[in-house]
Formats: C-alpha cells, sequence, structure tokens
C-alpha cells in the first residue's frame, strides 16, 4: 500500500522583548537559576499581569509579514494544566480569538534535482507565556525548577497540515526560521531554546481523504532532529498500521542519541486544559491606526526583496530567492553591487552563493562575521571584469583575502601585486608563449589540424601551464586559433 504523509508545525517563537510578557522581569539567557523571576512569575498572591506592549508589537510585525489578519481584538485565555514549573497552575494564553489569523509562508522546495516554489497556509498565531525549566541533571534523586525562562513571551505559530515530507517541513521550518529573524523579532537561537517546534504527524493511504491518528513530537530545537524526528515517526505510524495495530493519539519526545521518538503522555485536546478568558487582562484592543504605524517601521520583506532583485539586478527567481533567504546575505549582496555597479550583480550572486557561501560553511560564520567585505569582494568583480585576472587567479586571491582578514579596501589589488598574479593580456608575449608550445607539442598540432578538436584543448592546457594560469584565456584562445589556421 503506499501511504501520504500529512504533517502540521507549531512553532514557539521566543520574541526579543527585554522585559516578560507580563511583568517587568529580565528575559536575559543564562542567569542564575530563579534570578530573573518577579513575583508574577512566582504566582505570588496578590499580583497581577500586564502586558508588554512590545510582545504585542512584534506579534502584529508577524501577521502583517505573512499577510494574515490581524484581529481588531483578541483575547487571553487560561490554559489549566499541572506540572511543577507551572507554579499558576496555568498558562496565560490565546484560544478562541488569537492575534493573528490566517497568513502564509512560501518557501523553495528542492526536490528531484529542481526547485519548486511551496507554501504553507497558516492557522493562526497566539501569544503566550513560556514555561519555567524543570532542571533533572543536577540533582541526585531530586528535580530542580529554574523559573527565569516563565514568563518569556512566545508567538506560537500553527500551519495547516499541508506538509506531505520531512524535507518540506524543514524548508518550511527553515523559511519561517529566516523570515522571524529578518523581522528582528526572535534571535533565532534555537539551542537556547528560542525557536523550538513540535510537530503534528500522521499517515494515510494515498487517495484516502480523512487524516490518520496524528502523533506529536515535542520542543525539536534543531533542523536536523525534526528531519530525523519526522522520518522516524512516519516509519513507525506505517509499521503500527501494517502489522495491524492502530496509531495512539499520543505526545511524543524525540531521543536524538537513539534517533528514535517514544510516547511521552496520551495527546490533550483542547477539552482537557480547560480554557477560559482570564479575567485578570483585558481583551486586547488593536486599532488599525496602530498596526498602520507597526508596518511604518517595518524592513523590506524577503518577498518584496525577492521580486526587487528579479527587477532591478536581473537575476533568475532561484538566485533572487537564495540571496534573499538570510537578511544579512541580501545587504552583502547589495553593498557588493553599490561598489562594484549594477553590471555585477549576476557574477556577485554567483560569488556569494559559490565561493563565498563555501568558506562560510567550512568555517561556521554568518556572512555578518565575514572577513572578506562587501566592498573587499566588489574591489575582486572589478578586476575580473577588466581584465586584470582571470575567474581562477580571483579563487586564489579570494583565498588569501579571506586568510589575511583585513580592513584594507584594495586588499584584492594588493595581493595581485605582491604575488605576480595579473593577467597577461599582452598579445606579443601570448605569441611568444603560443609559438613555443606549439613546437614543443608537435603531435597535438598534426591531431587538431586532422580534426581532432580535443588536441586543442591539450594545447590551451598546455598555454596555461606556460604561463601559471595568468594567461587571459579568451585572448589565448583566440592567438591560437590564429596560428593553427594559418
Amino acid at each position: 500500500m503506499q501511504w501520504e504523509v500529512v504533517i502540521g508545525l507549531e512553532t514557539h517563537t521566543q520574541l526579543s522583548t527585554k522585559s516578560k510578557i507580563f511583568s517587568g522581569a529580565s528575559t536575559q539567557f543564562g542567569a542564575e537559576a530563579n534570578t530573573q523571576a518577579s513575583p508574577v512569575d512566582l504566582a505570588l498572591p496578590g499580583v497581577l499581569p500586564v502586558l508588554n506592549r512590545g510582545a504585542v508589537e512584534r506579534a502584529i510585525q508577524f501577521g502583517l509579514a505573512v499577510n494574515a489578519t490581524i484581529a481588531p481584538q483578541s483575547v487571553f485565555a487560561r490554559k489549566n494544566y499541572f506540572y511543577p514549573d507551572l507554579p499558576k497552575g496555568y498558562q496565560i494564553s490565546q484560544f478562541e480569538i488569537p492575534v493573528v489569523q490566517g497568513g502564509k509562508v512560501s518557501f523553495m522546495l528542492e526536490k528531484d534535482g529542481k526547485s519548486e516554489l511551496r507554501t504553507v497556509q497558516l492557522t493562526r498565531a497566539h501569544l503566550e507565556e513560556d514555561a519555567g525549566k524543570s532542571l533533572h541533571e543536577d540533582y541526585q534523586g531530586m528535580s530542580g525548577i529554574d523559573l527565569n525562562r516563565a514568563g518569556t513571551p512566545l508567538l506560537e505559530i500553527v500551519t495547516e497540515p499541508d506538509m506531505r515530507s520531512a524535507a518540506e517541513a524543514v524548508a518550511y521550518a527553515k523559511a519561517l526560521h529566516s523570515l522571524v529573524m529578518w523581522l528582528g523579532i526572535c534571535d533565532g537561537n534555537m539551542q537556547e531554546g528560542s525557536f523550538r517546534c513540535d510537530a503534528n504527524v500522521s499517515v494515510r493511504p494515498v487517495g484516502q481523504a480523512a487524516y490518520g491518528t496524528r502523533s506529536e513530537i515535542k520542543n525539536l530545537n534543531s533542523f536536523r532532529f525534526l528531519e530525523e524526528a519526522i522520518n522516524y515517526e512516519v516509519r513507525r505510524q506505517i509499521e503500527v498500521i501494517e502489522d495491524g495495530g492502530k496509531v495512539v493519539q499520543e505526545t511524543r519526545l524525540y531521543d536524538p542519541d537513539k534517533k528514535e521518538t517514544r510516547s511521552m503522555r496520551s495527546k490533550e485536546d483542547s477539552q482537557d486544559y480547560r480554557y477560559f478568558p482570564d479575567p485578570d487582562l483585558p481583551p486586547l484592543a488593536i486599532a488599525a491606526e496602530w498596526v498602520e504605524r507597526v508596518r511604518a517601521t517595518m524592513p523590506e520583506l524577503p518577498d518584496a526583496m525577492r521580486e526587487r532583485f528579479v527587477r532591478e539586478f536581473g537575476l533568475s527567481e532561484y538566485d533572487a530567492a537564495v540571496l534573499t533567504q538570510s537578511k544579512a546575505m541580501a545587504g552583502y549582496f547589495e553593498a557588493v553591487t553599490v561598489k562594484a555597479g549594477k553590471e555585477q550583480a549576476k557574477p556577485a550572486a554567483n560569488w556569494l552563493m559559490g565561493d563565498l557561501s563555501s568558506a562560510l560553511n567550512r568555517e561556521n560564520v554568518d556572512v555578518a562575521q565575514a572577513p572578506v567585505s562587501a566592498v573587499q569582494l566588489a574591489v575582486l568583480l572589478q578586476r575580473i571584469a577588466d581584465g586584470t585576472i582571470s575567474n581562477k587567479i580571483a579563487k586564489e586571491v579570494f583565498g588569501a583575502m579571506w586568510e589575511a582578514k583585513s580592513a584594507e579596501e584594495n586588499l584584492a589589488d594588493e595581493i595581485i601585486e605582491s604575488k605576480g598574479l595579473k593577467q597577461i593580456s599582452d598579445s606579443d608575449a601570448l605569441e611568444k608563449i603560443i609559438d613555443e608550445v606549439l613546437a614543443a607539442n608537435a603531435k597535438s598540432v598534426e591531431e587538431f589540424r586532422a580534426g581532432k578538436e580535443k588536441a586543442f584543448n591539450a594545447l590551451i592546457g598546455q598555454a596555461m601551464k606556460a604561463t601559471k594560469g595568468k594567461a587571459n584565456p579568451a585572448q589565448l584562445t583566440e592567438l591560437l586559433k590564429q596560428k593553427l589556421t594559418a
């Protein structure tokens, strides 16, 4: 039987406010346990929550970025459950009327060697407070509770069950991760828990309309874990069904060491949480004027920038999409074109997606920390364009620039000069080299004149070797052809 995978994601995005969503306590990561928990976070008697305006504005920003509806009035609700790191006995969240309703996220998906534009519909995004943290490994026979995280503002972003593979789910998650960082509403630090996903996974026979029974895999804080967990869960569910069993609706955890999911508890439905409006918080009213003020502060969005790159620079849809996956990379590209000129846009895109990205991945650094600045790369591109060096030599120069870690704007020129890498474009000098190559490779000359085209490439290779790769390739090719056909 052929199976179809159905996936929906719930992403907990920690908002980049300096204080918590309902108290003035700091949200700074890494402080000593329980030093950043106010009376509100500790649920002491008689204290009342006060909503953080900055958290609301970040939610509005996200809603505008995904073309969602911003609810003119939304309601905070109490989500009731018991857990040691939830001192109130309930979590303040949103249920029936969330602040962000609908929306969509588009992204490129690599499939069968081709890139496809995919779109995932969002159900909602709602504001809520994070819980504290249980510490099980630091104490023998006991667990500790750290409430520094309690009350940290979260935007929980919920998708429709639109994804059909682990690869698609990861591509969506990466696009969402890039977007919230682009907007500046989240720092995106997955190791610190700023961006973590819950995956709802089910399978059904191909052609069946009804969804299968789903399992929810909690707290996946890396894209690799997300992909591994979904793939394992899909295999597990198919095996259960094909062995005659039934998939149980449950919450599961992923064990990255064993690369498997395991049961955590039965999956709750909304009625299990006994949601009801929080009597301590009035409805959140968001006037149209407030939305427009927030809109005016937002940066150019990735989709708009992608369209502009295609229109202004003549880039392909694919190149524009790759460059706008990161705000820092897009800014680097534009800085290169400002210095080198728009005519260098395509070469700049090629270098950013090729040599620069390879170096960044190799060194595990972000483009913002790249030792070769946008202006320095622009100068290098100008030297290729004006014939000072070839593309091949440029790669050598780029490597030297990367290692030099110098802020000198004309670093490329200094390296070209000091290493003697200028391209040989003097016709007389090239003709002399060609004559020597032809004299030393009489057999290849005969083969070429006998109709063997490969012999020409062999002669070009010998000539480039003689010049240590510094000959102007186009000029060398033309002069060699003239000599052989004379």
